[in-house]
């Protein structure tokens, strides 16, 4: 019989590439790991991995065993907090991950009233841009993911359940002494031939997408993931952005001005789960705080 402390060490040596490193990982000792694979191997009646030397990879069976692991642990660990709390446990683990600009705008709300609500609940953070947040959470390495996407991508998140939380409009920023500081609104047109700052790589491609639909291609002399860096280099009137409604209101675009743009572009803000975590007391509850204060 497969064993889930087996699956999580397979899935640590497949992700890390050696015993020592997985070992570190799951705070444990090499020869421990080794045992446990061994084990595992010996229940699956076939090898799973194969050693040269230093370096080690996954069979096709071992391939085949990590493919389902996410979603058999992740279906253990939904079985065991859901009879924790049938049981009258009142306590719950949710380990989120969210973009920046939603971490410092809807996180906190939302998770300083689960806190009041839930004082037995423990929330975990780390910020990662989608799609790597996604792919933390089809993987098993989070139970919620706090994404955004442009437009409706068929078939994108079919597999997850989608929470919506907001329509985040992108605004423009402008140097203060910019032609257009004080416009109420302003043409993307009107900024062709201006220098771009560009944000993370989702946000990269959209600012290409919607300047090309209007007749022009961006020239963009910098590119940076972290919002705080943009409003700076635009402050510094080293060129033009668009940012989400959310990263500024996290940040006071000291030396810029902010301007709205047309035509507008919105961003769909929503948080993902899997369906076996939505069921889950201590995740459905982060998730309707989460709902609250993105209608706030």
């Amino acid at each position: 019989m497969i064993e889930a402390r087996h699956l999580r060490v397979l899935r640590a040596v497949s992700t890390t590439g050696s015993f020592s490193a997985a070992a570190r990982e799951l705070g444990c000792t090499q020869p421990a790991v080794s045992q446990q694979m061994k084990a595992l191997e010996g229940s699956a009646g076939t090898p799973l991995l194969i050693r040269t030397g230093r370096e080690m990879r996954l069979t096709q069976a071992g391939e085949a065993l990590v493919r389902h692991a996410s979603g058999i642990l992740a279906g253990l660990t939904a079985a065991e907090e859901e009879i924790a709390a049938i049981a009258g446990l009142r306590a719950g683990r949710v380990r989120l991950v969210s973009f920046p600009s939603g971490s410092s705008t809807l996180v906190p709300g939302a998770l300083a009233a689960l806190r009041a609500a839930h004082p037995g609940t423990q929330v975990s953070l780390v910020e990662a841009e989608p799609p790597r947040s996604v792919e933390m959470l089809r993987d098993g390495d989070c139970d919620i993911a706090l994404a955004f996407r442009y437009g409706t991508t068929g078939g994108e998140w079919d597999d997850l359940v989608v929470r919506p939380l907001l329509d985040d409009r992108l605004i423009g920023l402008v140097p203060e002494g910019h032609r257009l500081a004080g416009a109420d609104a302003v043409g993307i047109g009107e900024l062709a031939d201006e220098p771009w700052i560009a944000g993370c790589p989702r946000c990269r491609r959209q600012l290409v997408e919607v300047c090309e639909d209007s007749g022009f291609t961006p020239r963009i002399d910098f590119a940076t993931d972290d919002y705080p860096a943009v409003i700076g280099l635009v402050g510094a009137g080293l060129g033009v952005a668009v940012l989400p409604q959310l990263a500024l209101e996290s940040v006071r675009p000291k030396g810029a001005r902010a301007v709205s743009v047309e035509p507008a572009v919105e961003r769909e803000i929503v948080a993902l789960t899997l369906p076996d975590l939505a069921r889950v007391p201590a995740v459905a509850a982060t998730l309707d705080e989460l709902s609250r204060a993105a209608a706030r």
